[in-house]
């Protein structure tokens, strides 16, 4: 989850992340596209996981018109809520946790709506995020501007998953959800498993923690399998072979009082 103010981790001794490699292949694609794979040729028939609407969760509207962009994402971000790993698997907390997250954003942040395009809850529940982000992913051409990683807003697609993710794992439901929707996305837009990162990828954050972060390998080839592709993964392949590093944890939780 983006936090208010952006702290910087204290040094370390260098070596592969995958944030390093990513950021070395971005400068080396600077002015070129990155490639894509076909996307699916029925987007507004493809089959996928139920997603509720801004309007099933009862958002708020955005503050200003919502920005349509003309281009399909080349990635997706895993993010974490820091919210409390708490027991209600519910629909109606996964509901109050989405207006919740867009209070916050609109209110404490500034932002014009929600941040993230995309949010899974604990229970796995699968819910929009900010408008309009589920009627683009339908026509799979397009993409909404958000506002959940720097640098990476008109290039990707953010989730959210509900809970803090340092020391412990998500529920095994919400991360097949998670999984669900990736492919789900990978499909609309011609994306490969390999294109799926953590915000920690790309900004200095402790988000999607520790665990969470860890699991992305395997969410990966989970997509692959959901897809029915080979995962090929050059950016896994180097990390690998090198110490895993672990950032400072930072402090991303929503205030107090938000959650009933």
């Amino acid at each position: 989850m983006t936090s208010p103010v952006q702290q910087q981790e204290p040094a370390h001794t260098p070596h592969f992340t995958r944030r390093a490699v990513v950021t070395g292949a971005l400068a080396l694609a600077a002015g070129s596209a990155l490639p894509l794979l076909p996307a699916g040729r029925a987007h507004a028939a493809a089959a996928g996981p139920e997603i509720a609407s801004c309007a099933t969760w009862g958002a708020r509207p955005a503050s200003e018109p919502v920005v349509v962009l003309a281009n399909r994402p080349e990635r997706i971000i895993v993010h974490h809520t820091a919210t409390l790993n708490v027991t209600d698997y519910s629909q109606q907390r996964a509901y109050a946790l989405a207006r919740a997250i867009q209070t916050y954003h609109m209110d404490a942040q500034g932002w014009i709506d929600t941040g993230q395009h995309f949010t899974v809850s604990r229970g796995a529940f699968v819910l929009e995020g900010r408008h309009n982000s589920l009627a683009e992913l339908r026509t799979g051409t397009r993409q909404v501007r958000a506002a959940h990683c720097i640098g990476q807003n008109t290039v990707s697609i953010g989730i959210e998953n509900e809970g803090t993710y340092m020391t412990e794992d998500p529920p095994a439901v919400q991360f097949a959800a998670l999984a669900d929707l990736c492919a789900h996305i990978c499909r609309q837009y011609g994306l490969p498993a390999s294109e799926i990162y953590g915000h920690r990828d790309f900004n200095s954050t402790s988000c999607p923690g520790d665990r969470l972060y860890a699991l992305l390998p395997t969410l990966r080839k989970d997509v692959a399998t959901r897809l029915g592709a080979p995962l090929t993964d050059p950016i896994q392949d180097l990390i690998d072979k090198a110490r895993p590093h672990s950032p400072t944890p930072l402090s991303e939780y929503l205030p107090a009082g938000l959650l009933p």
